[in-house]
């Protein structure tokens, strides 16, 4: 059983994101994936610092989290983009769930070898486009294969209906193209 991981990089209420990374996860359930959607918001995690992890370890919320990246094959990210680049949010929660735990621990064991499709959507005209750059980076350099194709929508705050969906119907297909996408991916790289 392919099993996915959805989360966007926004713990706002309501957030665009949140709703756009369930469309995704419909597309992968469709394709009889297991997935598990999850929301930031729980995961409150302190912003990394090497003293504290020294002292502490990995906070309790880092560690479940890492452990959820560990038990999944692939991610479907949706990231919101501020100031040309993805969430402080998501950018703190790579960093806590990269770190090794003991010296046997292989390194960015969360990471090394998943599959991520990414998205993005942002009330400006680009849709979170610019973000979406650095975070294919960021996810590359950890050993994350991220799929080529992408999606972002612009004006958020029109583009979803009351239930979270994406009202123009071709945008929502091909949002739910993503998850399904990562999944025929991920069962190709198995076999």
């Amino acid at each position: 059983m392919i099993k996915i991981l959805a989360f966007s990089g926004s713990a706002r209420k309501n957030s665009f994101n949140q709703k756009l990374v369930k469309i995704a996860a419909n597309g992968a359930l469709d394709c009889e994936a297991e997935v598990t959607v999850v929301d930031l918001a729980y995961f409150d995690m302190p912003l990394y610092n090497g003293d504290l992890e020294a002292a502490q370890g990995l906070p309790e919320k880092a560690r479940i989290f890492k452990q959820l990246l560990i038990e999944h094959n692939g991610l479907l990210i949706a990231s919101p983009e501020y100031n040309s680049a993805f969430s402080p949010l998501l950018k703190n929660v790579i960093d806590w769930t990269s770190r090794s735990e003991s010296n046997d621990e292989p390194s960015l064991v969360a990471f090394r070898g998943k599959v991520a499709a990414i998205m993005a959507t942002s009330p400006g005209a680009l849709g979170g486009l610019r973000g979406l750059v650095f975070l294919r980076m960021l996810l590359a350099n950890i050993g994350v294969m991220v799929l080529p194709t992408q999606k972002t929508i612009p004006f958020a705050a029109k583009a979803f209906n009351e239930e979270g969906n994406l009202i123009d119907a071709a945008e929502h297909q091909a949002v739910m193209n993503l998850g399904r996408e990562l999944v025929s991916n991920i069962a190709c790289l198995k076999s």
